[in-house]
Formats: C-alpha cells, structure tokens, sequence
C-alpha cells in the first residue's frame, strides 16, 4: 500500500478524490465484500479512499480484532472510486447516493453465525459486537454513521442515524 496525503474535493455526495489511497484486499483484520458480486475481496476500483480514511478504517478494525481475537475479521465494503466522482446505480445494484469524495465507507456487520460474508438482515448480525464498532468509529471522529432502522444501534442523535438499506452494513462517514 502507498500512504500519501489524500485531497476530498467537494462533498461526499458531489465530489471527487485526489491522491487516494486503495485499502488492501484483505489483511488480518479486514476482508472486503463486493456487494454486487456477493463475494471477497471487493474489486479494487471500488476500495479508494483519503488517508486518513483507509487508516481509521484500519485502526478500528486492528482495535475490533485486539478485542475479538477468537472472532471473524471485519467485513469492509465500498469506499471510493479512485478519483472519486459518482457511484450511481450504473456501479452495481442501487449504486451510492455518496462515496464520491473518500470520506465514506461501508463497514458490514458482523455475524452472530461468525461466518466471514455480508449479512442480509439484521436477524443475522452480531448486536453487541456491531454497537462496539459504531462506538469505536464515534471515538475515531466519525461525523455520521448511518444504521439499519431493524439494527437497534444507537449513537448520539445527528450523528448516528437510522437509513433504510443499512440493515447489513453500516456507513460511516468522516470528516475532512
């Protein structure tokens, strides 16, 4: 991986990435899902991020590993394109209204059945485990998590917020 200092340009819903990062495959923390092929890894093009992005990313799942070292790694999903832009519908599935500008990504929930894949529904996700994630990425400056209405997770108000289409994954959003 090649760390250099990332620009967001514009917002995470009209903007762009310069000098992303691309987040590894996998690792021992993280595997990657690619939510329209339903597999591991996720395609590069869809794994770009800023720097600071991609390390917070990889800090808490370092910290989410050091305290479930029996457990799963943790699943991540889409970030960027690599310089940014739109990841509308054309990208797959119902594509994202943001991701545009390496601010964002999408961290899947961990699974009760402790099986290393996305889930599809909040019946399959780990409760406890996934509220920990939420709080770490609070504590790592998350401006916005967006959770499934069926998840139960709960944060301080504007900044986590239920978002239909969350209920396998959560999207966290930093600042620049």
């Amino acid at each position: 991986m090649q760390w250099r200092h990332s620009t967001p340009l514009g917002s995470p819903a009209a903007g762009r990435l310069a000098d992303g990062v691309r987040l590894p495959p996998a690792g021992r923390a993280i595997f990657t899902w690619d939510p329209v092929l339903r597999r591991s890894p996720n395609r590069p093009w869809r794994r770009w991020g800023t720097d600071r992005l991609v390390r917070i990313v990889l800090r808490v799942a370092r910290a989410d590993q050091a305290a479930h070292p029996r457990g799963p790694r943790l699943g991540i999903g889409d970030l960027s394109r690599p310089h940014g832009g739109d990841f509308g519908p054309r990208f797959g599935y119902i594509g994202h209204a943001s991701h545009q500008n390496g601010l964002d990504v999408d961290v899947y929930y961990p699974r009760a059945d402790r099986r290393e894949r996305a889930p599809r529904y909040a019946s399959q996700i780990d409760r406890r485990r996934s509220q920990e994630l939420v709080d770490r990425f609070l504590a790592a400056g998350a401006v916005a998590i967006f959770v499934g209405p069926n998840t139960g997770l709960t944060g301080p108000p504007g900044v986590v917020m239920p978002l239909v289409n969350h209920d396998n994954h959560l999207h966290v959003r930093i600042g620049p």
